[in-house]
């Protein structure tokens, strides 16, 4: 499917992007139920799904939808030098305490670079060990489509679905973890707590 050309603003570097949107980080959700719809009949309502969860700093080129995945690519402007090094400089002052601080500017990196996939990673890892899980799940679902990857992500993604009472999807993030490195004791406390949750029900 070819998504119709939006005019980007002036004055910013251009970046292109392939970005994987996967089924299980979308369960129930507006884009999960794109991947039920059939893009040959249903295709306009898909490409506008996705457009809404992108939002308007990225501009969808065109999307490829399959079983379990849909692989998009995005176009934005923004200033991404500028912005990595204000990503850089976040993760400075979050390791010295200013955490407000720091949220603060990932955010602004964000702004610059929509695309800055260390921002958004460690923005939704700060959102995680303050518990705020509904912010933090989303941020970390965008950070996983523009490639982060790794156990540390995993497993916050599994505790904030977990926390959002998305029990298999939790189990799922863990298993995953595990698959990497087993003997990660977070993910196997945290696979534990959902196995003697769900035997109670």
């Amino acid at each position: 499917m070819n998504a119709s050309d939006q005019q980007a603003p002036p004055g910013r570097s251009r970046t292109r992007r392939v970005l994987v949107i996967r089924r299980i980080d979308h369960v129930g959700d507006p884009v999960g139920l794109a991947l039920l719809e059939s893009p040959e009949t249903n295709g306009d309502a898909v490409l506008e799904r996705l457009r809404e969860y992108l939002g308007d700093k990225l501009r969808l080129v065109k999307a490829e939808v399959s079983h379990g995945e849909i692989v998009v690519e995005v176009e934005s402007r923004g200033w991404t030098e500028e912005a990595a090094r204000m990503a850089a400089a976040a993760r400075d002052l979050y390791r010295k305490g200013a955490r407000r601080a720091a949220l603060s500017m990932y955010r602004d990196a964000l702004e610059l670079d929509p695309l800055n996939a260390e921002a958004i990673l460690r923005l939704g890892l700060a959102l995680a060990q303050q518990e705020k899980f509904a912010e933090a799940f989303a941020a970390l679902k965008r950070a996983r489509e523009f490639g982060a990857h790794g156990v540390e992500l995993l497993v916050a993604m599994g505790r904030c679905a977990a926390a959002l009472q998305q029990g298999a999807t939790a189990v799922r993030y863990y298993g995953e973890a595990l698959q990497i490195e087993p003997r990660n004791f977070v993910a196997r406390r945290g696979l534990c707590a959902l196995h003697g949750r769900m035997s109670e029900i």
